[in-house]
């Protein structure tokens, strides 16, 4: 089994800035204060990953490592939880979500795993009664018309072939993005904000999906089959 000293050097060297009589920025931050710190590290590990070196990539890794480390040592000083807390629970997740591997289930391609996930996560959160629920819509507006597009197949709002035929028909990514920043440049040239436009009808296609959610399950009570 591997061992880790210099993560437990990290955790040391968190714990030593943030103990009494430490640095006194680290002491007054709060989990909402460090969200700022969090969405920039996040965004950087992204261009680390997709332009970077490896020492950037290493460097932004441990950036965005620290922000856990920092949020689980906040809670611990406030009685409410540990980073051995948020290990355990992470583990159980992983374990329970991979049956295939842990289990007996069976799972030969990455669909059928995908497959496997969503089934046992409709076991760990029953209390989901639409398939958008957890979808964090805070999500970058690109990144949550792909997830909303995905659950109106899922809810049956549209079949995935009906979601291809609406596809534009592009080559390779270097084609898609000159496309995607000619309409961004076509609604500034308009005086329209692409960003706003999309999110105001990404909001009206998951009330269509809610409501159709609505009516399947309206449905399904009328004639007496389960509603999931």
């Amino acid at each position: 089994m591997a061992t880790h000293p210099q993560l437990d050097e990290l955790i040391t060297t968190l714990e030593l800035l943030r103990a009494p009589g430490g640095c006194p920025w680290d002491r007054e931050q709060t989990h909402a204060s460090l969200v700022q710190y969090l969405i920039e590290e996040t965004h950087e590990l992204v261009d680390a990953i997709e332009s970077g070196s490896d020492a950037e990539l290493v460097e932004e890794l441990g950036d965005v490592l620290y922000q856990v480390l920092f949020h689980a040592d906040i809670a611990r000083e406030a009685g409410r939880f540990t980073l051995e807390d948020v290990a355990t629970h992470m583990t159980q997740k992983m374990v329970g979500r991979h049956p295939h591997i842990f289990g007996d289930a069976t799972a030969d391609t990455a669909a059928d795993v995908v497959e496997v996930w969503e089934e046992r996560k409709k076991i760990e959160k029953p209390g989901r009664t639409s398939v958008l629920d957890g979808i964090p819509q805070g999500m970058p507006s690109l990144a949550l018309a792909d997830k909303v597009l995905g659950r109106a197949v899922k809810a049956g709002l549209i079949s995935a072939d009906e979601a291809d035929v609406a596809a534009i028909p592009v080559a390779d990514e270097d084609e898609l993005g000159g496309l995607l920043l000619a309409i961004v440049s076509s609604a500034k040239a308009n005086g329209l904000d692409a960003e706003r436009a999309l999110r105001t009808t990404l909001r009206e296609l998951q009330g269509e999906i809610r409501s159709h959610e609505a009516l399947t399950a309206a449905d399904a009570g009328v004639i007496g089959l389960p509603t999931d």
